[in-house]
């Protein structure tokens, strides 16, 4: 309960300085930007921006059970350009922040003309990509008290919605690869919290993860890999992006230095921004590209 009440505080203190940015765009200079693990080149202007002409992905909203909640839950999809049953496709699952739900992403980080420029350009592998709600409770709505401990505690309760509800759904629903090479796990703030908790816990369902702006429910790097020769091995890519002026910083930062402590190959960008929009949008501008390759 110590835990919860300190997570609940220090988020609370950053809610004030959070903000969305409706086109965001990127500083191309990354006189700001800095990284290790690999050359990142910062997003070029107009990147997220609807662009005229070219194919586009569709979305649609899918139903599933969850055995773990108990009732039927919703999750958005997003599946690329040219999309056919014929094909097998990879998946990214992509994880909201504390005040979202399935909806935020697609609101207000532009991830569908990110990923139809992308796929435009020639970057991308093919991938469907799933929007969840992270609150794994009967009402998942991001309403009220978004800090109260019953909410706070559903976006852990998600971690088994996840691999055994929402995955499996899928995995038999949709034409994918049913495996941890051809699946990622990402996501934004407390997503990025999760996904670095979830994702690090079961290696053998994802091999691709990515974090932004980790939020403090992120779980100590050492608590999460207690064998780094083998957490190694079974990542084919761990990513780590956060806003150099973010409150949270220290989250990422802090994961950042226990990871090269272990000798885990990873990638640290540290982005132009605060904990905004702007910053999560470039994260899955950098992530996508780099993913199932």
């Amino acid at each position: 309960m110590k835990k919860l009440f300190t997570f609940v505080m220090l988020i609370t203190l950053l809610v004030p300085s959070m903000s969305y940015a409706q086109s965001p765009t990127q500083n191309t200079s990354g006189a700001a930007a800095a990284s290790s693990g690999g050359t990142v080149i910062p997003a070029p202007q107009g990147y997220d921006a609807y662009r005229h002409n070219i194919p586009r992905g569709n979305v649609q909203q899918i139903s599933y059970y969850s055995t773990t909640v108990g009732k039927t839950r919703n999750a958005m999809v997003y599946t690329p350009p040219g999309y056919t049953t014929s094909k097998t496709y990879n998946v990214l699952y992509l994880l909201h922040g504390i005040g979202g739900d399935q909806y935020e992403w697609l609101n207000q980080m532009n991830p569908r003309n990110i990923l139809d420029n992308l796929y435009a350009d020639n970057k991308l592998e093919p991938m469907i990509v799933v929007f969840p709600n992270g609150r794994a409770m009967q009402d998942d709505r991001p309403i009220g008290d978004i800090f109260a401990p019953d909410k706070v505690a559903a976006f852990e309760t998600f971690e088994f919605d996840l691999i055994n509800d929402l995955v499996p759904y899928i995995d038999t629903h949709f034409p994918v690869y049913a495996n941890a090479q051809h699946r990622a796990l990402a996501g934004l703030s407390m997503g990025g919290g999760q996904s670095l908790n979830f994702g690090l816990k079961h290696l053998d369902k994802f091999s691709w993860i990515g974090a932004f702006s980790s939020a403090p429910n992120t779980k100590p790097a050492s608590q999460l890999i207690t064998n780094p020769s083998q957490t190694a091995s079974q990542l084919n890519l761990l990513w780590l992006s956060c806003g150099s002026s973010d409150n949270l910083l220290w989250v990422s930062q802090n994961f950042h230095n226990s990871l090269d402590s272990m000798n885990i190959p990873h990638m640290w960008y540290l982005d132009v921004g605060g904990h905004e929009g702007k910053v999560w949008s470039s994260g899955l501008y950098q992530f996508s590209q780099r993913i199932f390759k």
